[in-house]
């Protein structure tokens, strides 16, 4: 792969950063005035939040799985095997399931599907542009990749394992640092919950 199309895919992958982080950064924003109709302390606001705990691990774990097979390969191979058999995107698949566990900190399961469907969105726009530079790198091996595995939602039928070549550990430990953006969501949502409930922070918005 050439200098320029390095640089290409590297600026794809600070974009997809940035997206998550900013994504995160407004919603979090957006949800200081929104509180759940479960209020604190019950069971069914309790249960939510520990369903988007969950989540939050998985999507954590999932975003390490897939790092393992395709950090330092991406730039060299089209990687079809592992995760990426059943989804041609399964870091922004994992990214948005995380996100979801944020939205599930309200104890709302609103905010969780909100969370999820506005990075799926979001990071929608982005993958159109990705393939287009993957399509134009790899041509007909990437184009055949596309029509055997779905973009977005998974297949599970379609796995296939493989080996994790050219694993970087470096990059491993940049997908875990990035993850932990997501776990800064439980502290800081416990400290909404109650300030809320205190009266210092004003409910615009109750949801489900």
């Amino acid at each position: 792969m050439s200098g320029n199309s390095l640089q290409a895919l590297s600026a794809y992958q600070r974009l997809r950063r940035i997206v998550i982080g900013a994504l995160l950064v407004v919603l979090v924003v957006l949800l200081l005035f929104v509180q759940s109709i479960f209020l604190p302390e019950t069971a069914m606001h309790e249960g939510i939040e520990m369903a988007g705990i969950v989540l939050i691990f998985l999507g954590i774990v999932g975003r390490l799985w897939s790092t393992l097979y395709i950090g330092g390969r991406k730039s060299a191979m089209v990687v079809t095997s592992g995760p990426y058999s059943i989804t041609r995107n399964p870091l922004y698949l994992f990214s948005a399931i995380a996100a979801a566990g944020v939205g599930a900190q309200v104890g709302s399961l609103t905010t969780m599907v909100v969370f999820f469907a506005l990075c799926a969105i979001a990071f929608h726009f982005v993958i159109l542009r990705e393939e287009k530079f993957l399509s134009a790198t790899f041509g007909e091996p990437y184009d055949a990749y596309c029509k055997r595995v779905p973009r977005f939602f998974p297949d599970i039928s379609a796995y296939q394992e493989g080996t994790a070549e050219g694993f970087q550990s470096k990059r491993l430990l940049m997908t875990l640092l990035d993850g932990l953006v997501f776990l800064v969501a439980m502290p800081v949502f416990e400290f909404i919950d109650h300030a809320q409930v205190a009266g210092t922070l004003p409910v615009l918005l109750r949801v489900p």
